[in-house]
């Protein structure tokens, strides 16, 4: 399924004809879905799901029966000897034979160890951490591509600004350099709009780089090859709602961020448990099978029919009573309880950065449309004003300075109209992150 979405998501943003490839609209929504699929911290986040699903494997394994098996075969160059009073007569014995071999199983199984049993509660704590985590990593990687995306959008946008004045002043250009041919414009006009033009083509080329940076920031944060052609339309950018739903309080237990602290605070509490475990004692079967051979020549496991085999088999308890270790247990109790306070001021700390993100999204957002409107409305008027100005000095009413003056106004309302909209942007972003609805960005 996943490896599906992925490829639908791939088509959707690049066609390849031969070796060339076309350019396509990429809208924020495409951004994102290719994002989840193929950033990196994403998938790596996947990945320590699975990762914690094999670590509670390996603690349930320490409660399971631990069974093992032997086998050796030892040859005696020196046999030792017994010396014993027998009936009142010293007699040597020979103690064994020359080879010996033996092949055997143990079993072990826990059958009470209160470490292990915690051990295993912390295991299935982890599984729910790093499935937060892995969502946490995902939101967060909604958050830095939106962000990136519109970044892109303004510079662009700001670019078409530049590109509108480069014009303007190319059509004042020519009417200066044919008043100064007819004796009607100064050295010092034409000069003045050449310098101007000059620094509209620079700064046209330094947007252009910063652009194609900003490009490639995109596509790296989404995990997208950096050649890949992309398309951004210019509509994600002015979309504003002018009215917002903004609520007085925000639910925190909606957060993915309170709901991984919470699973940390289990874990902590686990660990501290498992200290305290260290008190309790430790109950274990032991039990063993082994299957012994002898003879002297060789042999092994009664391969020679001389040889004499014979088996064993015990089954036992055992039980670990902890007496005294030094007060070592005690220590790491108290460490594990002054985590747990630390961790509960971590929290509360949390708690208001979260409000306070929230707030202040929602002051940003009022002012950012605000801002908005009246940037709009300004950058009318200044065009209005620039227009009327160019109408005068064609004929003859209104002086370069008046004209260049003007066209600064201009370009400086249209900037701040651009960054009003990314200001709202990053504020509605915050926004629907402070709700914990970020991931209806890519829905």
């Amino acid at each position: 399924m996943k490896s599906i979405r992925f490829l639908i998501t791939l088509i959707s943003i690049c066609t390849f004809t031969g070796a060339f490839a076309q350019s396509t609209q990429l809208t924020l929504k495409d951004a994102l879905k290719y994002a989840l699929d193929n950033n990196t911290a994403a998938k790596k986040a996947v990945l320590e799901i699975d990762k914690g699903k094999f670590k509670t494997q390996e603690v349930r394994a320490q409660a399971l029966p631990q069974i093992t098996g032997n086998a050796g075969l030892t040859y005696n160059a020196i046999i030792g000897m017994l010396v014993a009073d027998i009936g009142g007569q010293t007699q040597s014995i020979k103690m064994g034979q020359a080879w010996n071999s033996v092949a055997g199983v143990q079993l072990s199984q826990q059958l009470f160890n209160q470490q292990v049993f915690t051990g295993l509660q912390a295991a299935k704590s982890s599984e729910a951490y790093y499935r937060l985590n892995a969502q946490l990593t995902e939101e967060q990687v909604i958050e830095q591509v939106a962000n990136n995306y519109y970044q892109v959008l303004v510079n662009r946008q700001q670019l078409n600004v530049i590109d509108t004045n480069i014009k303007n002043v190319k059509i004042v250009e020519k009417i200066i350099a044919n008043q100064y041919q007819n004796g009607l414009a100064k050295k010092i006009d034409v000069d003045r709009i050449n310098v101007n033009l000059t620094n509209l083509n620079t700064q046209r080329a330094e947007m252009a780089n910063a652009i194609t940076m900003l490009e490639n920031q995109l596509k790296f944060s989404m995990g997208m090859p950096i050649h890949t052609p992309i398309s951004l339309p210019s509509s994600e950018l002015t979309a504003v709602n002018q009215n917002p739903i903004l609520a007085d309080t925000i639910n925190l237990s909606a957060r993915t961020e309170m709901q991984l602290m919470d699973v940390q605070k289990n874990l902590l509490n686990l660990q501290r448990k498992a200290y305290v475990s260290e008190y309790y004692p430790n109950l274990s079967l032991n039990a063993n099978y082994n299957y012994n051979s002898q003879a002297n020549s060789f042999d092994f496991l009664k391969s020679n029919r001389n040889a004499i085999g014979f088996d064993a088999s015990a089954i036992g308890l055992t039980l670990r009573i902890p007496i005294f270790n030094g007060f070592s247990t005690r220590s790491r109790v108290r460490q594990a309880e002054i985590e747990i306070k630390e961790f509960e001021a971590d929290r509360l700390e949390t708690t208001n950065a979260l409000n306070m993100a929230y707030e202040n999204a929602k002051i940003q957002l009022r002012n950012s449309i605000n801002t908005i409107n009246s940037q709009k409305k300004n950058a009318e008027l200044a065009n209005e004003i620039y227009l009327s100005t160019q109408n005068n000095y064609n004929n003859g009413l209104a002086s370069l300075t008046d004209l260049l003056d003007t066209e600064n106004a201009l370009t400086q309302a249209q900037n701040s109209y651009t960054q009003a909209l990314l200001n709202y942007k990053i504020a509605e972003i915050q926004l629907i992150k402070s709700k914990g609805d970020i991931k209806t960005l890519a829905q």
